[in-house]
């Protein structure tokens, strides 16, 4: 509880006890917490220093604000690393998680202008589009739009795109992804069809994922666009310092 005459500032107790609360599991991810009004009224504390609490919480990533609903436990964040080519199935599955995946879109599409340069093929040439939810123990993580590109591509929209492509590529096509060129953007949820799918609000943030994919024998055989929730992700890289000169 609150000690008014401690060292430590109201604000900090409060937040102290606060995730003290939802460490030993009182709330759990995904639950309410109790409103600012009720905060104070429990710890007998100003609405500034509560909102300063929650605040402190919220950029730890504890708390996620959802406006007009309330402030609710976050979820646990899931790292990955940027180091290492796996299919999203293949990373979840190594963290103990169910990946799976709802398919929004499957088709042969030509090629737009942004797809057909970054897979090096004409304008208009028709490739694979794979559209898909990807979520994680049944919750909504990314939208992954998939552009292939390859002698017999079109066969892959028969199969069960429910899990991991990858796996399918390798195991029906002979395609095995090798190496990849990936970039990664900040933004805001600007499409209220992405915000529904995801399950957030439109200017909520999200990560814009960009990724270029070649075979085995270096073929650029994949394009991919993908939108990820802000809140529920982390990527991490390690970074080698090279050789510095002492001169």
């Amino acid at each position: 509880m609150i000690e008014r005459n401690h060292v430590l500032p109201l604000y900090y107790q409060l937040m102290q006890d606060l995730r003290t609360r939802i460490e030993h599991g009182e709330w759990k991810p995904g639950d309410v917490i109790p409103s600012e009004r009720e905060l104070c009224d429990t710890y007998g504390i100003s609405r500034m220093t509560v909102r300063q609490a929650l605040a402190e919480l919220v950029n730890d990533g504890l708390l996620r604000r959802e406006q007009g609903r309330g402030t609710f436990v976050a979820r646990p964040k899931i790292r990955k690393r940027l180091s290492q080519l796996t299919s999203y199935t293949m990373d979840m599955r190594a963290r103990g998680k169910q990946a799976s995946a709802r398919v929004l879109r499957l088709e042969m599409v030509p090629a737009r202008p942004k797809v057909a340069d970054a897979l090096q093929i004409e304008v208009a040439q028709p490739v694979a589009l794979i559209e898909r939810l990807r979520l994680t123990d049944g919750e909504p993580m990314a939208i992954e739009c998939c552009h292939l590109s390859f002698d017999g591509c079109e066969a892959i929209l028969e199969e069960d795109l429910s899990h991991s492509l990858y796996e399918l590529l390798i195991e029906r096509c002979g395609v095995i992804p090798t190496r990849a060129q990936e970039e990664l953007e900040a933004g805001l949820c600007r499409s209220s069809r992405e915000a529904q799918i995801l399950g957030i609000q439109c200017g909520e943030p999200v990560l814009l994922i960009r990724r270029r994919t070649l075979d085995q024998d270096t073929r650029l055989f994949e394009y991919v666009e993908s939108v990820y929730r802000g809140d529920n992700y982390i990527f991490s890289v390690e970074l080698v310092a090279e050789e510095f000169s002492t001169h």
